[in-house]
Formats: structure tokens, sequence, C-alpha cells
């Protein structure tokens, strides 16, 4: 079986998209359109900027969500997924993938899920934290015994688990890991506490948007990331985006549901082959590949 997934924030790269705009007439209509409904030429950052540019977060987001969603589109008649998952952004290209979402809506959520986030960043100091070579529960602990809001956000693969958190909560649960044997506990260069309880002012303006965007059904399961379990229910799905932003990603548990659920095939549609990494550290039985462009689109 087929499962294709989906890229989130960090994947972007200088010049993401450009061959694609190149070489496939259906990719050129999508990023014009793109443009339009952004009300700025998100492709001249995307084909021209420089990484501290895509760093922007009105552009980051929609441009790996671009990205991912034209890749997709230009595949044709090989595009035939059992399952998609996407990582946190990455969700939202999945639904448009397998039908849940429009083009155009899947891409105003996602600007507007950019933007709400950004107001939620600025509203607190916060920060996120990598920890490598731990068990998950030993994480959870130490993090549920830290002074401070401190939550296990990412759940990537075993022995790396990403935290979440007000500033000085993160720094004082990094100096508690490595003294539990952490082989790094690395404050990442994010601009605050994704999936934490610091994202809630996110979380509600977000929810208003997507209970006013119609969900249709769709043509295959996603695995999302709040219950790492198959979802087909439309109004489920809409309430699991709406936790996603102060819910940690499951994207360890989703990916073994998948295998368990038939997944034999992991396709990575969009930039770069971090999920690709992430599925064989999971499961190194698991085959992967790279989404590329069908000439003929």
């Amino acid at each position: 079986m087929n499962a294709y997934i989906f890229p989130g924030q960090g994947a972007q790269f200088s010049g993401m998209g450009l061959d694609l705009y190149e070489n496939s007439p259906l990719a050129q209509d999508l990023f014009e359109q793109a443009n339009d409904i952004l009300g700025f030429n998100i492709t001249d950052t995307m084909f021209e900027g420089s990484a501290d540019d895509l760093k922007e977060t009105k552009v980051t987001q929609p441009a790996i969500f671009l990205h991912s969603v034209i890749l997709a589109k230009t595949l044709g008649e090989s595009f035939k997924p059992d399952m998609v998952a996407g990582h946190s952004l990455g969700e939202f290209s999945a639904l448009v993938a397998n039908g849940t979402l429009n083009f155009e809506d899947g891409l105003k959520l996602v600007s507007q899920r950019a933007i709400a986030m950004q107001k939620a960043c600025e509203l607190q100091p916060s920060t996120m934290a990598a920890v490598l070579g731990l068990d998950d529960d030993i994480v959870e602990k130490i993090c549920a015994t830290t002074e401070g809001i401190v939550v296990a956000a990412n759940y990537n693969c075993p022995g790396q688990l990403v935290i979440s958190g007000e500033v000085e909560a993160i720094n004082k649960a990094c100096e508690t890991l490595k003294e539990e044997g952490a082989r790094r506990a690395l404050v990442l260069p994010v601009g605050g506490a994704f999936h934490s309880p610091l994202m809630e002012p996110a979380r509600e303006e977000l929810a208003a948007a997507i209970e006013n965007t119609n969900f249709s059904k769709p043509n295959c399961p996603i695995y999302q990331n709040v219950t790492a379990n198959a979802v087909i229910d439309e109004s489920a799905i809409k309430a699991n985006l709406i936790s996603q932003l102060t819910a940690p990603v499951r994207w360890t548990q989703s990916v073994q549901q998948m295998i368990t659920d038939g997944a034999t095939l992991f396709t990575e549609v969009g930039p770069g082959k971090v999920l690709q990494g992430l599925v064989k550290k999971i499961n190194r039985d698991a085959e992967t590949a790279s989404a590329t462009l069908d000439s003929n689109s």
C-alpha cells in the first residue's frame, strides 16, 4: 500500500518550487493562483529569496505547503495514495492531497495559521529543544516535573523527541535531560513554543477559520498528528486539526500505525528528505522514496 507523507516547517530552501514552475504549465498556473490568493508574490521569495527571507513566518508555511501540494498535483495518474500523513504543517498538504480540502481553502488556512502562530509567539518568550538519546517516558517525566510550561511536542522517531515551552523552563529541562543521559538537548532556532499550551491563542483563532471552511469526504484515510490513527470523518478531521496546534505531533506512532495498517512504501512529497529519514529510523525495513515531477503535467 502506498503512503504519501508531507513535510513541515524547516524543509524550506532557496529556489524551492522553481523547477516545478519552469517545467509544468499546471504548476505555473497554481503558483500564479497562489500569488493572487495571498495578495503578494510568494513565488519571488520561493524562487529567488535568501534563507532568511524564507524564514519569515508569512512565507515559510505557505511556501512548504505550495511546494508539496503543487508537486502532488503534477504527479498525474501516478498519484494514487492509499493513505496520507503530514508532519505538523504537512497535515494541511496531506488534506489537499486526499481531497478533503481544495487548493484555495488549504492555502488560506495555512496562511492564517502562520500569522496566528506568529502572534502567539510574540505574546510570550518561548522556544523548543531537540532531545536525542533518551526514551520518551523519561523525557515526559522530566517535562512534568520541571517548573513552568514545558511539554513533549514532536515524537519524531525513537530517541528523538522535541520539547516545547517557556524559555526558562526549556533551559532547566535541558540541563536535567543531560544529567539523565541525553546525548543532546539542544535549543532550536525557532520563533516560539509550537505544539504546546502557549499556542492556545493561535488555536482559538484557527478554530474559527477551520469551522467556517468546507471539508469534503477524503479519498483515503489521513493519519493525523493528534491521534496517530486513520481518520476519514470530516468533523473528526476538523477537530484534530484544531487540536494540533497545542497537542504533540505523534509522528513515530503515526508511521508505526500506517505500517500496521499495511503501508509498504512511504513517498515524501515536498521539499527535502527529512521524513524519509525519520521513517527509516522508526522502521528500517520500510521502503521510502521522493516524489518527482511528471514531465507530462
